[in-house]
């Protein structure tokens, strides 16, 4: 199919942009670093929830995530954790670097799941801690305050006397 005539230049691709941290820099963050290290499963589950945007929880993905590795060691759940850094480049335009999802995942899964972290945490403000319903909860709440600060005051009829 030839694309319309209709279009738009500015619908084309867009450029990747860069992720906000570097693979190895895990250590730059302890709480981030300690979790994937120590608790890859509830790191992969906390981001797991977000990509997936509420639809597959924490626990389920976690648990997915520790099953996998049990079963088939590193190898499995670090080809299971590579589809969602996939699913994650693809949702905020991210650059697949330094090398192909799988190999990074596989090569390092820990420092893989620590950038991802902290790409959402800090990047895109997420509590990766509260969930994806909780994160829209917390987001309606401030959008709902900053508009009643901004919001003219109510109109107040004249006071008028009954006899």
């Amino acid at each position: 199919m030839n694309p319309s005539s209709n279009d738009p230049p500015s619908q084309g691709r867009v450029k990747a942009k860069g992720w906000s941290t570097d693979l190895f820099e895990c250590w730059a963050d302890i709480n981030s670093c300690c979790l994937t290290c120590w608790c890859p499963c509830v790191a992969f589950g906390r981001i797991a929830e977000i990509v997936d945007r509420g639809s597959t929880s924490c626990g389920v993905s976690g648990a997915m995530y520790m099953i996998i590795m049990m079963l088939t060691g590193f190898g499995g759940s670090s080809l299971y954790s590579c589809f969602y850094r996939t699913k994650l480049r693809a949702q905020y335009n991210l650059k697949e670097r330094p090398c192909c999802d799988c190999c990074v995942h596989f090569c390092c899964e820990p420092c893989a799941l620590c950038q991802e972290y902290r790409q959402l945490q800090h990047n895109r403000d997420f509590d990766l801690s509260i969930g994806w319903h909780g994160n829209m909860e917390r987001w309606a709440r401030v959008a709902a305050s900053a508009y009643k600060a901004t919001a003219p005051p109510m109109f107040q009829p004249p006071m008028s006397r009954l006899s």
